[in-house]
Order: structure tokens, then C-alpha cells, then sequence
């Protein structure tokens, strides 16, 4: 019986078309299929692919969000219509699947650099859920669209067909920077998983151009180009073993922690009641909020973590904001170690850096994925080239037998009119002319406009323009070192355009330890003199001190404070190598000063300890960051800062608001200055401090504004009389449309300044030429532009002897001798300072 089903079952493979049955061993078809299904869920769904950094869900996205035309300066469109035409021509999986790869590219504390924009609820930090894809909208972001999408065509990438055969899709994208780097990638595969951090794009692109500029670069000095990941929640880590061995090996351990401070807070409503807090403003990356918050819940409440009384969550749209309350008795170094220890609060990054070489999972060293994106971006720019080269041959091709038939032009008319139809003129187009059938093509297509003197003009011109161009592409495609310098310009073009400050900050615990016995000795000293304005030796009714991973102490007395264009802060020995990027606008010794002054834009006053600043060596950090939490939520940046000397009896504060309010206020009203700041001005809603300036009775000052015109007052009772801290001030001046308050300098005996624009036109200027003003006057116009686009932007006092630098929006650094440069009247524009690029304008004078 069992004989005769076997024969009837062969027949039935026979009628299939088999012909035969091949015996296989259970366990070899198991292998078999296991390992196909292994390599098609790394291949096809679970990896990133080493060249543009995407899975296929990511790309299809994408590859179909170009083709519906959402770029930048397009509207949004719903998130639904977007998931259905990958699904429908590209992704033959779950919706959900597409739609929540979706939503991580549109996240910002997901992806570094989000490669889409979105409108709606696209989820939060607390891992709330994103809303229906019905509701929410996207479109491309300007870095995707440009640095990843520009240049698609089958001409540049490979194109594959679809799932069913009906539609064509790139293989990869034409990225023009390593995206794989750029926002990390997680992914779990069959037997294998990958998880590479995110990294900061400006220290990225210095990496590829100094392997580009030394391929033979040694790993240590590319580690200190790129010193570790960048996380777009921020945080700090801490350096470990680990990062070197994620960067040599391609996987290893980082240590990672959220930023905190410890602040004094009131407590109570009868009676007064201060208690210390926790204050945690970042989290480590991709740590949820509120399960943190639950988890410490969890533990105060089971008896494993002592000492903390409250916990809340004041966060909101300006920030992360979670106040840790502890008891009286409690010593908050104790309680964070503790949080440290026992919640997410520092937890290990699993760095494992395996993408798609060939479509074969590889596990990489930084290097080494940095020089598969450059293999990868000089061949997408090398097919490039040859394409357009070959576009641009072909169209000289034509232009040159347009030019032909201009050049006989009668014969062409004669050959027209006595041919009996298009074929027959075109053949004796090819025999009399010497022409190929593409031109005569051309010939019989060129409409009779193109006849007239103007488009014989455009027609060589265009001719001419092709010329060049061909030879520039063939000179990139033959001489490699100029290739590499166009990859390069390229590169920082988009590290101007995208790069931003680096978020994730990198500290030594125990960087402080090394300190020379000269800074011991110089901490020991000011503790021993004990002096009374140090702001640590009060009991303010707030206080707020922030808590870093190094030790604070006070610096040696040769230090010297800097703070820096960005708004950074740090103090460095003088025989300290400064790095390239440290470009200090204020420089003071510190000379055991244990404190110093900060004037925000909101018009209050804060003092620092200089202990607080940490130094060079580590990081400089924002100065805000020193500020209480309510003097960083409202303020914008620093408009001043200096020490305060014993000596304030003859010296005012000149107050000048960005809408032409001045005020003066003696300076002695700093004195006694607490950790809740001081009101030196009142201002009006949409009004903000703009200038501050120490000056004194009988001495002039000078206002500068964007149109070119200066405002000369003397700083007398009669024009700028001493107010108190509440008022408003006086109006200066009236600003006309579009105009913008410069600065106010007080002036010196030789009452020079030094105007300079911000296309880099200047000149040195005596303010004595300048008629004194009243409050309320239009001053004089002292300086003329000849370019619509051009303004004043900066204003300073400048003496012989002083070097001036100028900061561009390229981020260079130019000096110049301010002896250099010529004195002018009022009248005309200047001469110009230093010589600009395109699109490049001055940002900043010192």
C-alpha cells in the first residue's frame, strides 16, 4: 500500500515537470533555508548599508518623498500618503512597520540630524506614542534633500527593480556625507546586531578631509578630530577604554551620564525653609523620562535609595527640567552617586559598528568606515563627472552643427527649399556640410528665431560656456589632486550650511587631580585669606551652583579668564596651547579674584565664581550654564562681563536697550550682589539689553547703528542724569526701519574709532568731526555704502597700537593693525579691510 502511494506521488511530480525527485537530508534543507532567510532579513531589512548609512525602509522613504516633490520649500503633506506609496511601490511589509521608521527620521531626540520635517505629534522624550499617520504631516529636510537626494539619477547610483518588476529604485543614495556616522543606525538581525552612535557633522567632515589630506593619518590623531560621539540628547561621557576600542575595533563600551546641577531652594509657604536639589537637564541617550522618573519612584519607596524627599518633573517646551528633592540631612554628592549607580541616570552605550560592505556584514573600525564613504563618494562623483561630460560633448555636438548651418546659411535655405521632404534634406544636410544625423536632427528642429544676431550670440556663448566646462570635468576626471580638492570644498560647504556646536560634552573625572602644586598652592592661599565678597562664604536665599565631573577650585593666579565668540567660558595658564577654534572676544587675568560679573540681555545682573569656570583643558562650557536656572530660561546671551574692583565710587554703568533706551547707574549698586541677580534696568516687553559700557562723569561715548549713522553724547547730568535700578531710562535715539542699535563705546583721549562693515569695507574715524547730540537726535550719517546689502556692523575704539581680528560667517579669522588703516571724514564709505569670498560677510569685530 505505502509502495503504490510513493509510485502515484512520483507520477504527480513528473506531470508537475520535475522529471525526477532529488532526496534531501532534513537538517542540510533546514540549513539551507535558515541561512537564505538569515541573509535576506540582514540584507533587506535588519542593516545599514555602509555607503549612505540607510536600511531599505529608510531609503524607499525617502527615494519616494523625492519623487512626490516634498522638499523643503514645498507644503507639508499627510504622513498617510507617503507610507502608502512606499508600501504601494517600493516596501511590501506592514504599514505600522514603514510608518514608525518614519517617525524616528523625523524625531530630533532620535536622529542627530534628522533627515525629515515634521508637522503634528511625532511622539516624545517620555516615549509618548506619535499620532496616526492620518494626523501628522512631513516633507524632506534641507539636509536630506541636499546632501542625500541632489544628485539621484540612474546616471550616478545603481537602480534595481521593485518587488514586482514595475517600478525602478536606487540601491543606494548618492550621500554626500557619511550618514552611517552622522545619525547612527540600531538594528537587530539574525545572529547579529549593530549600534552605531550618532556623531557631530562639523568633526566629521574635519575627519574625511584630514584623510583625505593624509591617508597614512595616524588613529590617534583622527581621535582627536573626532574625540567621541555626539548624542542629540546631549549629556557627557565619560572616557573610557571603551570609545577606543568602538574606534579601533569596530565595538566597545561608552560610558555615558545626564547633566545635573545642585541647586538651594525655597521650600515652605509659613516659614522660610531651604533644601538642596537635584537638578537633571539631560538625559543619556535614548533613556525615556518618565521611566526614569518611575524607577527612582520605585526605589525611594521599596527603602533602596535614601536621602531624597520630592521628585517632579517641570519640564517644558524650553527644556528638560527635573527637580530632585532631597532631605535636609542628605548630601546631594551621595544621592547622585547613588542615581548614578542605580538608574539610567549613567548607563553604557553597546557601540558595535557592523554595516553592508558588498552586501556582507563587516564589522568596522572609524577609520576604516570613513574610508568606505570616501571610496564610495569619489565613485558616485567620478560617474558624475563622466556623465555630465558626456551631456556636455553631446550638446556641443549640436551646437557646433547649429553653428555650421548659421555659418551657411543660404546654402541651408537653397537645400530646404528644393527638397522634397525631410529625409532627403537631412542626407544632403550630412553630404554637402559634413555633418552627423544628430546635427542635421538639430538643424531641421532650430526654429527661425534662432536666425536673428542675439541668438547667434546666445548660441556661441553657450558654445563657449560648454567649452570650459568640458575642460574643467576632464581636468577633475584626469588629475587626481584636483579632484580631491573639489570633494573637499564640497565637504565644507555643507559643514557651513549644517554643522552645529557639539552637544554631547566629554569630561575627565579626574582631570582636575593633575593639577600642578602651583594651583594647590594658589587654591590654598585664597582659602586662607578668606575673603568677604566671595559669594560661597554667604548664605544667600537662593543658590545655584552647577555640578560638573571635575573638581571645582579656584585657578592659579596667573590664570586667565576667556570667553569666547560662541558664548563659552574657561580659564587657561598662559603658557597653555590654545586650540585653532578658541577664538576669545574677552581676555582678563584673574589675579585671586574669586568672582566676577555677568549682564544678560534681560537686564539683571548675576555674579560668578571663578571657581565655577572650568579650564581649557577640559571644556569650555556656556557661560549661561553658570547662571540660575530662571536667568538661562529667560535670557539670551551675555552682554557683559568683568570684575569688579574695590574702587566704584566715580565709575556708572551706561545701560543701552536694543530699542535706543540709555540709562546710567552707579556702579557701586553691585556691591553685595547675591545669586538672585539684580534689576539694573526695567524693560519694556520686546525690548533688550544691547550694550554696557563702565564710564564715568565728564567723559563721551558714541552709539553706532546698522545705517551708518553715529550719535556723539557727553555723559553729563544734564543729558544722561544717574537713575535708579527700577527705571526705564531715557530714549536716546529713534530707530528708523530696519535699523539695528550696533554698539556704545565710551571713548578715550585720542577719541578714534574703527567702523567696519559687513562686506568688509572700514576706515578709522575722529569722532570730534561728529556734532555732540541731544536725547532724541539723528546724530551724523559716518559712513556711505555703495552695496544695497551692505551695513555697519561693528563699532569699536581703536588705537594705534591695537590688533583688531574680524570673525566671517565661514568661520575665519582675519587680522588686522588698526595703525593700517586710514583715517576718514564722515563722508565715504572707507577702504576695504580684507578681501571676502562669496557669500561670505563679516560676523563679528574685536
Amino acid at each position: 500500500m505505502i509502495q503504490q502511494e510513493r509510485k502515484l506521488m512520483a507520477k504527480q511530480l513528473k506531470l508537475v515537470g520535475t522529471g525526477e525527485i532529488t532526496p534531501t537530508a532534513l537538517h542540510a534543507e533546514m540549513q539551507r533555508s535558515y541561512l537564505e532567510y538569515a541573509m535576506s532579513v540582514i540584507v533587506g531589512r535588519a542593516l545599514p548599508d555602509v555607503r549612505d548609512g540607510l536600511k531599505p525602509v529608510h531609503r524607499r522613504i525617502l527615494y519616494a518623498m523625492h519623487e512626490l516633490g516634498l522638499t523643503p520649500d514645498r507644503p507639508f503633506r499627510k504622513c498617510a500618503r507617503v507610507v502608502g506609496d512606499v508600501l504601494g511601490k517600493y516596501h511590501p511589509h506592514g504599514d505600522q512597520a514603514v510608518y514608525d521608521a518614519l517617525v524616528r527620521m523625523v524625531q530630533d531626540f532620535s536622529s542627530r540630524y534628522p533627515l525629515l520635517a515634521g508637522h503634528g505629534n511625532f511622539g516624545s522624550v517620555d516615549n509618548d506614542p506619535p499620532a496616526a499617520m492620518r494626523y501628522t504631516e512631513t516633507r524632506l529636510s534641507p539636509i536630506a534633500d541636499q546632501a542625500m537626494l541632489t544628485e539621484i539619477s540612474e546616471a550616478i547610483v545603481d537602480f534595481s527593480s521593485n518587488f514586482d518588476n514595475s517600478q525602478q529604485e536606487p540601491v543606494v543614495l548618492p550621500a554626500q556625507l557619511p550618514n552611517l556616522l552622522l545619525n547612527g543606525c540600531t538594528g537587530i538581525a539574525v545572529g547579529m546586531a549593530t549600534n552605531i552612535p550618532p556623531h557631530n557633522l562639523g568633526e566629521l567632515v574635519d575627519g574625511l578631509i584630514a584623510l583625505i589630506d593624509n591617508p597614512e593619518l595616524s588613529d590617534e590623531k583622527l581621535w582627536k578630530i573626532i574625540p567621541g560621539p555626539d548624542f542629540p540628547t546631549g549629556g557627557e561621557i565619560i572616557p573610557t577604554q571603551g570609545i577606543e576600542d568602538a574606534y579601533r575595533h569596530g565595538k566597545g563600551i561608552i560610558s555615558v551620564r545626564g547633566v545635573v546641577r545642585i541647586e538651594r531652594m525655597d521650600v515652605g509657604k509659613k516659614r522660610r525653609k531651604e533644601r538642596t536639589a537635584i537638578i537633571v537637564t539631560e538625559l543619556p541617550y535614548q533613556v525615556t523620562k518618565s521611566t526614569w522618573i518611575e524607577k527612582i519612584a520605585d526605589l525611594v519607596n521599596g527603602g533602596r535609595l535614601e536621602g531624597i524627599a520630592d521628585i517632579r518633573d517641570e519640564s517644558d517646551r524650553s527644556g528638560m527640567r527635573v527637580v530632585i528633592e532631597l532631605k535636609r540631612d542628605a548630601v546631594a554628592k551621595t544621592v547622585l552617586r547613588e542615581l548614578y549607580k542605580k538608574t539610567a541616570l549613567q548607563q553604557n552605550f553597546g557601540a558595535i559598528m557592523l554595516a553592508l560592505v558588498d552586501n556582507q556584514p563587516r564589522q568596522l573600525s572609524l577609520r576604516q568606515l570613513l574610508e568606505e564613504f570616501l571610496k564610495f563618494r569619489e565613485h558616485t562623483l567620478t560617474r558624475q563627472y563622466n556623465y555630465e561630460l558626456e551631456e556636455c560633448r553631446n550638446r556641443l555636438h549640436l551646437l557646433e552643427g547649429l553653428l555650421i548651418a548659421l555659418n551657411n546659411l543660404d546654402r541651408i535655405i537653397d537645400i530646404l527649399r528644393n527638397a522634397a521632404d525631410g529625409t532627403t534634406a537631412k542626407t544632403q544636410f550630412q553630404q554637402e556640410l559634413n555633418l552627423s544625423e544628430a546635427q542635421a536632427n538639430g538643424i531641421l528642429a532650430m526654429p527661425m528665431r534662432r536666425l536673428t544676431g542675439l541668438e547667434r550670440q546666445k548660441l556661441q556663448a553657450e558654445y563657449d560656456e560648454l567649452q570650459g566646462r568640458i575642460n574643467e570635468l576632464e581636468n577633475l576626471l584626469n588629475n587626481r589632486p584636483e579632484f580631491l580638492k573639489v570633494l573637499k570644498k564640497e565637504l565644507r560647504s555643507l559643514k557651513r550650511k549644517y554643522g552645529d556646536e557639539r552637544r554631547t560634552r566629554i569630561v575627565q573625572p579626574t582631570a582636575q587631580k593633575s593639577q600642578s602644586k602651583a594651583t594647590q598652592t594658589a587654591k590654598k592661599q585664597s582659602s586662607d585669606q578668606n575673603k568677604t565678597t566671595s559669594i560661597s562664604n554667604r548664605e544667600p536665599d537662593t543658590t545655584s551652583q552647577p555640578f560638573s565631573l571635575f573638581t571645582p577650585q579656584t585657578p592659579p593666579k596667573n590664570a586667565i579668564l576667556e570667553m569666547t565668540y560662541q558664548g563659552t567660558i574657561c580659564w587657561r595658564s598662559p603658557d597653555t596651547k590654545v586650540p585653532d577654534n578658541h577664538v576669545p572676544i574677552y581676555s582678563e587675568p584673574i589675579q585671586e579674584r574669586e568672582q566676577f560679573i555677568v549682564i544678560t540681555d534681560i537686564g539683571k545682573a548675576y555674579p560668578v565664581n571663578v571657581a565655577d569656570v572650568p579650564p581649557i583643558e577640559i571644556q569650555p562650557i556656556p557661560l549661561l550654564s553658570l547662571l540660575p536656572k530662571s536667568a538661562q530660561r529667560d535670557s539670551k546671551k551675555v552682554v557683559s562681563l568683568f570684575f569688579l574692583s574695590d574702587n566704584t565710587e566715580n565709575k556708572d554703568l551706561l545701560l543701552l536697550t536694543n530699542q535706543g533706551k540709555i540709562k546710567r547707574i552707579q556702579l557701586s549698586e553691585l556691591a553685595g550682589l547675591t545669586n538672585r541677580g539684580l534689576v539694573l534696568i526695567k524693560l519694556k516687553d520686546q525690548d533688550g539689553l544691547e550694550s554696557v559700557s563702565i564710564t564715568k562723569e565728564g567723559e563721551e561715548v558714541a552709539i553706532a547703528m546698522s545705517s551708518g549713522r553715529v550719535l556723539r553724547f557727553p555723559v553729563v547730568d544734564e543729558v544722561i542724569p544717574i537713575m535708579g535700578r527700577n527705571a526705564q531710562g531715557n530714549q536716546a535715539l529713534k530707530l528708523r526701519y530696519g535699523e539695528t542699535i550696533i554698539g556704545c563705546v565710551t571713548l578715550d583721549d585720542n577719541k578714534i574709532v574703527l567702523l567696519v562693515s559687513k562686506l568688509g569695507y572700514g576706515k578709522r574715524l575722529n569722532v570730534t568731526g561728529l556734532r555732540m547730540t541731544k536725547l532724541g537726535d539723528i546724530g551724523t550719517q559716518a559712513l556711505q555704502f555703495t552695496h544695497k546689502n551692505d551695513s555697519l556692523l561693528g563699532m569699536i575704539r581703536a588705537s594705534d597700537s591695537k590688533d583688531i581680528t574680524l570673525l566671517t560667517n565661514q568661520k575665519k579669522t582675519l587680522n588686522i593693525v588698526a595703525k593700517d588703516v586710514k583715517i576718514w571724514g564722515k563722508d565715504g564709505q572707507g577702504d576695504r579691510l580684507v578681501k571676502l569670498s562669496n557669500q561670505e560677510v563679516i560676523d563679528y569685530v574685536m
